[in-house]
């Protein structure tokens, strides 16, 4: 009886462990999870991945392999580089960033003489 009863408790118990919201470990700090917020993905073509190797440069654009010279949308990927792609479409060129709410600034140089 006792084999039985442990067993009811450790089926209970694994359901409502599987059904425990995890946070992403693999998320940047600061990042927003839009499903959790309720809010709908933003509108457009959004860069997802990008892949530079010696002999070919491909970007994964909702969901789809671009290489430069592919037409997405109603534009054509003119540059591939490590944290952006360029889509130009008629006289305007569209730049998609991988990281868009990162905000990259040059590091400060310290004076010389100066320790740390």
């Amino acid at each position: 009886m006792t084999r039985a009863a442990a067993l009811m408790l450790g089926v209970l118990g694994l359901s409502s462990v599987h059904a425990a919201p995890f946070a992403d470990p693999t998320r940047p700090p600061g990042a927003v999870d839009l499903d959790a917020a309720g809010a709908d993905a933003p509108a457009g073509p959004r860069l997802e991945s990008v892949l530079i190797a010696p002999d070919r440069r491909i970007a994964v654009i909702s969901g789809r392999q671009v290489r430069v010279g592919t037409r997405i949308a109603e534009g054509e990927v003119i540059r591939i580089t490590e944290t952006e792609v360029a889509i130009r479409a008629g006289e305007r060129t569209e730049v998609l960033k991988l990281f868009p709410d990162i905000d990259k600034q040059p590091r400060k140089r310290r004076a010389q003489g100066s320790s740390r």
